[in-house]
């Protein structure tokens, strides 16, 4: 995935260049299993990177705990100021990768970025109140993850015990993870429930990258949440908001058309009471980061939002040379957002 999207990447750049221009990247891909090792150079091979490996494909047959600390200080000494890097844990379970392994990543690595998967439906599937579960739980850096309640307990409690589980997860994983940006959405599978493929990193703009990607691949993204900015509060499965059990769309969940609309008319409501709860205004910027974490949307879909807000004489958007914006894809970081002198209120 990494090496075509690098050749795509490449091969867009170039167009109308005079002197083509090359990446200095190295990928490293670490597989523990000695049979998918060799699968791995075998179709490495095939794809016409085969004269690549032992240069900048390394291919590594062990686990990536054994290995994390050298891969660390190899992109540190080979990028000391940015430490620029994508790490794609790529686990395919729950219990290989403990928080603590993705937090020293960001200790050392400021501007990493990390893609985790994990498989939170087969958790909630198998676990149990044993010694067993318990164990897996510390093995990963979550061992307070239900909060001292017992799966029993929660099972016969919670009317949604599964959307408790999961938004009690995304909480702990994410705190313990040091991340201060993060999108937690699922992939459909297909017979073996789905998955989160979790999004960490220290910097706004990294997220908004990401849920476009998201948006840009709705085929095989889902998402239970609301559209606007609680979108965790209904995080999670459930079979009432399924298409395969209720034969109807997951109207505004599945980073459709439809559900870019209803992101866009949510953010309207949500975000003219934070603006006017800043006297002094805030910047695009600002109000972003502060709240682009509970939210689904991209930075367009603020953007466009903001634009109605505008037009409804709600708000104003100001650059920082004074100049009035009045369209999205004028909208910038710094741009400050004030609540407008002609506000007009509807009842």
């Amino acid at each position: 995935m990494f090496l075509e999207a690098a050749r795509e990447a490449e091969a867009l750049i170039a167009i109308g260049r005079q002197k083509p221009l090359r990446w200095n990247l190295d990928y490293f891909f670490v597989e523990k299993n000695k049979k998918a090792h060799r699968h791995l150079k075998y179709a490495l091979e095939e794809r016409g990177y085969g004269s690549r490996i032992d240069k900048d494909i390394h291919l590594i047959n062990d686990s990536f705990d054994k290995h994390a600390s050298n891969l660390i200080q190899f992109v540190k000494q080979k990028s000391p100021i940015k430490g620029r890097s994508i790490f794609l844990l790529d686990q395919y379970g729950y219990a290989h990768v403990p928080a603590s392994q993705i937090r020293g990543i960001f200790h050392t690595l400021p501007t990493a970025e990390v893609i985790l998967t994990f498989a939170v439906d087969a958790f909630i599937n198998f676990a149990s109140d044993t010694e067993a579960t318990r164990r897996i739980l510390k093995r990963i850096d979550l061992p307070d993850v239900l909060k001292g309640r017992t799966l029993e307990d929660i099972k016969r409690v919670e009317k949604d015990f599964r959307l408790y589980i999961q938004s009690c997860f995304y909480k702990e994983l994410v705190e313990q993870c040091g991340a201060k940006f993060f999108t937690v959405f699922f992939i459909r599978t297909t017979g073996h429930g789905d998955y989160w493929l979790v999004h960490l990193s220290q910097h706004p703009k990294a997220r908004d990258v990401m849920t476009t990607v998201h948006w840009s691949k709705n085929n095989h993204f889902i998402h239970y949440g609301d559209a606007g900015l609680d979108m965790f509060r209904t995080l999670g499965y459930r079979a009432s908001a399924d298409s395969r059990f209720t034969g109807q769309n997951e109207l505004g969940f599945c980073f459709d058309e439809n559900a870019g609309k209803a992101s866009v008319d949510a953010l309207v409501n949500q975000l003219s009471p934070l603006i006017h709860a800043q006297p002094g205004g805030i910047t695009f910027g600002e109000l972003f980061a502060a709240h682009c974490n509970s939210s689904p949307a991209d930075a367009q879909k603020y953007r466009l939002a903001l634009e109605k807000l505008i037009n409804h004489k709600e708000v104003t958007a100001i650059s920082k040379d004074g100049a009035r914006r009045l369209r999205a894809t004028t909208i910038t970081g710094s741009d400050r957002l004030k609540v407008s002198n002609q506000s007009v209120f509807s009842f």
